[in-house]
């Protein structure tokens, strides 16, 4: 790639409400979006008419809303879009379906979803003026029967999301580890397991490591757990980035998780950091995280970006126009009841939840320019979603000149000796 070319990312995008033409601070984002030619979003929402039943597992609040939102979007001047989230499978096959026939009737390039493995995982392929661009959306949470199955030669395969299953395991001195097992044994809480094993059908507990329901635990000589990622689905995922570097000359990996160390939930656990490191081992040039509705750090790895998370860049959750009766009935109230009253309940009437946490309602918009190949730094530009507006308002991003959020995020790149300048209110990372 010998000429150059802009690329700005952005986070978590939960839009429940239309986009207004003319809001405060929208044409001067707008204006910054428009000026690269690589404008990435993840879009946390499932986009149809009621098309598909509410699924029994939800991502926590079932997220649908009007197609005409992704009008919007593109209108706000994104270009190339992740759809593999913990919410993508909130109504069912035929709700994912409905919103990706609704994004291709858009010409839409996005990854991460379709109807079969295959489609879920395949790279979308962006074409601008001066570079083919690939990104690979991925999700890491997800119910186990969201995960897109693949082709048979004689079954079609199942729609979902292209999923990366995290595999946890905690660890237990010998003392508490001896006493599990006496649990085990003397409930017989894994018969069907260990039956299964005895049947050729499951394979055997290796020494030193116990199942109790699903939950894995390693002998060790202190408490603690570890997660890493699931083999296959890495391999599966890093043979697609290494196709897309041979089919595109920049490739970008979308990575979505809620989950953080149990120390300190806003650091990046081990399995993102170790998929982060293979993406870009396997040819990627940048891995862009979200999830969690906050920032998370920034490591520069082999010289390629990886932004652990992107944060929001809108956040309209308590605004969703319909929830099922599972949402209400979970919260103790009648069926019947309204969406606001709803929420009301869920933030104890404004008093908890994210409405209240202020890491929720800032974060940062990424630019970088790629010229031969090579980054030579990004430019980190603040926004605020306004948390100190009404519900009805609130969650739509701002443009703002912010010391404070870039300070902050500095000192979440710390671990990984990553160095923010700031220049005029605007972060500068010099590779």
């Amino acid at each position: 790639m010998s000429d150059s070319i802009r690329i700005l990312a952005s986070g978590d995008s939960f839009t429940t409400r239309r986009i207004p033409k003319n809001y405060p601070g929208r044409a001067e984002l707008q204006a910054l979006i428009e000026a690269h030619d690589v404008r990435f979003n993840n879009l946390e929402m499932t986009y149809h008419y009621s098309e598909g039943a509410p699924a029994a597992f939800s991502g926590g609040t079932w997220a649908m809303a009007d197609p005409a939102i992704l009008d919007d979007m593109n209108a706000l001047g994104f270009n190339l879009y992740n759809t593999a989230n913990n919410h993508s499978m909130d109504y069912g096959p035929d709700g994912l379906m409905a919103t990706v026939r609704h994004l291709r009737e858009r010409d839409m390039p996005f990854s991460g979803t379709g109807g079969n493995l295959y489609d879920a995982g395949r790279a979308a392929y962006l074409e601008t003026d001066h570079a083919r661009i690939a990104l690979i959306g991925v999700t890491a949470d997800f119910h186990d029967s969201d995960l897109a199955g693949p082709q048979g030669p004689v079954m079609q395969g199942r729609p979902g999301v292209n999923g990366l299953r995290v595999e946890t395991r905690y660890l237990v001195p010998e003392e508490s580890f001896r006493a599990l097992q006496e649990l085990v044994q003397k409930t017989n809480m894994n018969y069907y397991e260990e039956y299964g094993a005895k049947l050729g059908y499951l394979r055997p507990t290796p020494e030193g490591q116990l199942t109790m329901k699903g939950l894995r635990f390693t002998l060790s000589d202190r408490f603690g757990s570890r997660t890493s990622c699931n083999k296959k689905d890495l391999e599966r995922i890093l043979t697609e980035v290494k196709e897309a570097s041979l089919q595109a000359d920049y490739v970008m990996v979308s990575v979505h998780t809620h989950m953080g160390l149990p120390e300190n939930y806003i650091d990046a656990p081990e399995f993102l950091e170790e998929f982060a490191h293979c993406c870009v081992e396997a040819g990627a040039d940048a891995v862009l995280g979200h999830g969690p509705h906050e920032l998370r750090g920034i490591e520069i790895y082999q010289g390629k970006p990886i932004f652990y998370s992107l944060g929001n860049f809108i956040f309209e959750t308590e605004t969703v126009e319909r929830q099922p009766a599972e949402a209400f009935r979970n919260k103790g109230l009648p069926a019947d009841t309204g969406v606001a009253a709803y929420m009301e309940e869920r933030s104890d009437h404004g008093r908890r939840g994210y409405g209240i946490m202020p890491s929720i309602w800032f974060s940062v918009l990424p630019s970088w320019t790629v010229t031969e190949g090579q980054v030579r730094e990004i430019r980190l530009y603040p926004i605020t979603l306004g948390m100190e507006l009404p519900r009805s308002r609130k969650g739509l991003p701002r443009l703002q000149r912010d010391d404070k959020v870039l300070a902050y995020l500095g000192e979440l790149c710390e671990r990984y000796g990553t160095k923010i300048e700031i220049e005029d209110g605007v972060g500068v990372i010099r590779l």
